[in-house]
């Protein structure tokens, strides 16, 4: 891919001080559209202590990347084909401890957020973030720093207290929003009605609403579930 490097003023960054014009951070793009990858691409190849090194549309060619090109930072889409940005996280953090991720979505549930920093990420930004904030991101979790934007600290401070859902509470919960009754997902879980009854009656005091409805209204906008 070719590269274009401009000799620009590096942007203000409060975040951190300024880093000598030797050091260069080797940046990893991961999204499954060619149109942002090549717009991010961009943004990153005006910044003079910036280079893209490689680019990935999927998890699983994000880990084989990450395998043989030396990187610093990694962005980190979190809906992809195959391996999710999570998994493709958790998985690069045991053989590459010392990469840091950007994780660069378009959702801004309290879940995604939470579990996306639980997996090791140092920073979670929407796309709609400007490209100062972006730069800025990357510099700071180069710095060995977390880089959260106030709309994003905003959501993840009012995620409910206790609001994690085990296992089989998530089974029970994708099925809810997928419209199931209770005999259905008790056949489709091999687990009895009653047993159902109780793993709803779980969910729905831990997601802090009080019926099935508001259950799968909560479970989407938060980003607990997505549908495909």
């Amino acid at each position: 891919m070719g590269r274009i490097r401009y000799r620009t003023p590096v942007p203000n960054c409060e975040k951190i001080g300024n880093m000598p014009d030797s050091a260069v951070i080797r940046v990893i793009i991961v999204d499954d559209h060619p149109v942002v990858r090549f717009g991010l691409a961009a943004i990153i190849g005006l910044q003079p202590d910036m280079l893209v090194v490689a680019e990935a549309g999927s998890g699983e060619e994000a880990c084989a990347i990450c395998g043989r090109e030396a990187a610093d930072v990694v962005l980190m889409d979190l809906r992809l084909p195959g391996l999710s940005g999570l998994e493709a996280i958790r998985t690069l953090r045991k053989s590459h401890p010392k990469l840091r991720f950007i994780v660069l979505t378009t959702y801004d549930g309290d879940e995604d957020i939470h579990r996306a920093l639980a997996a090791g990420a140092q920073a979670y930004l929407l796309k709609a973030m400007s490209h100062t904030d972006l730069a800025c991101a990357i510099r700071t979790v180069h710095a060995g720093r977390k880089f959260i934007p106030p709309s994003v600290s905003k959501s993840l401070a009012e995620r409910p207290p206790h609001s994690d859902l085990s296992g089989r509470e998530m089974q029970v919960l994708e099925l809810i929003v997928k419209g199931h009754s209770n005999k259905e997902i008790g056949d489709a879980l091999s687990i009895s009605e009653a047993t159902v009854k109780w793993h709803v009656n779980m969910i729905l005091s831990r997601l802090n609403v009080t019926d099935r409805t508001q259950a799968t209204v909560a479970a989407l906008q938060r980003g607990i579930v997505h549908l495909p």
